[in-house]
């Protein structure tokens, strides 16, 4: 009698077809959508409202520009508000809260390139000059709401302080002066996308306001250079400022001033955008 052995060989499982069959393709269960610019508009908002060097460099600005503000406003009589519009007491904050402004500029876009995150930005839109649009368009809305309302803030209280003092209108000095603050952190958010650098742009936005301001004392010294430093003199950021809050109303009220800073603040979006295409990350 003998003993049944086991089945040693058992039947292969079939093989996986690991070949698709034609015409047919893998089908991923996320909706693909199109990306446009509102998703890189939703995409830099959500950037610039949760890095700090937005909330440090803001609030910095509004500290300048209420409380210096309010300070020269408590210090004036209603005397001085004869010929001049209630948000005379602005403009000594917007001196020194426009670099604020400046310096976010250029952190928009150069802080991306110094800690990498620019190349995850470009993989997930491709399409570059979609990305410095969105930059452009957002730091604009920002820095003109916020200077708009600390403006007007200054300009609410001291009429409130000196009320029937005055009877200039007001109302134009507030968006022309938050529009020129506003087009100089712009023209340094170019500067800094061409440079890709924080302290190169930085400084080179800074020599571009101080410099047009103190060069001029020098050139003056010699009759030769004096129309030259006049003129230099006369488009400074400062002087400039002071035109727009009427404060030298008898050489205009900031217009031509306003005009070439949208004419230089274009030039430089235009050579960012064609760095922008033709450089590597």
């Amino acid at each position: 009698m003998s003993t049944p052995q086991p089945q040693t060989h058992q039947q292969a499982a079939p093989a996986p077809n690991w070949q698709q069959a034609p015409g047919t393709s893998y089908t991923s269960p996320i909706p693909i959508v199109r990306t446009h610019l509102g998703h890189a508009l939703a995409s830099e908002w959500t950037k610039i409202k949760s890095v700090r060097s937005t909330v440090w460099t803001l609030g910095v600005f509004l500290l300048l520009v209420v409380g210096i503000g309010l300070l020269v406003a408590a210090n004036t009589s209603d005397n001085d508000y004869g010929d001049v519009p209630y948000t005379i007491p602005a403009f000594f904050g917007l001196i020194l809260g426009q670099i604020c402004l400046i310096t976010l500029g250029v952190l928009v876009v150069s802080s991306e390139y110094g800690t990498g995150m620019i190349r995850t930005t470009f993989t997930a839109s491709p399409q570059r000059h979609r990305v410095l649009t969105a930059k452009l368009l957002i730091f604009f809305a920002v820095a003109f709401v916020v200077s708009a309302l600390a403006i007007g803030f200054v300009g609410l209280i001291t009429s409130g302080l000196h009320s029937g003092a005055s009877d200039t209108a007001w109302g134009g000095t507030v968006l022309k002066g938050a529009l020129y603050v506003s087009l100089l952190g712009v023209l340094a958010l170019a500067v800094g996308s061409m440079l890709r650098h924080s302290a190169g742009a930085i400084t080179a936005m800074l020599g571009l306001v101080l410099v047009p301001a103190i060069l001029p004392a020098f050139l003056m010294i010699s009759d030769s250079m004096r129309t030259l430093g006049e003129k230099m003199m006369d488009y400074a950021a400062p002087n400039a400022l002071a035109k727009i809050f009427e404060l030298d109303t008898d050489n205009g009220t900031g217009g031509p001033q306003l005009l070439l800073l949208v004419c230089v603040t274009a030039a430089a979006i235009a050579g960012a955008y064609t760095l922008l295409e033709r450089r590597d990350v």
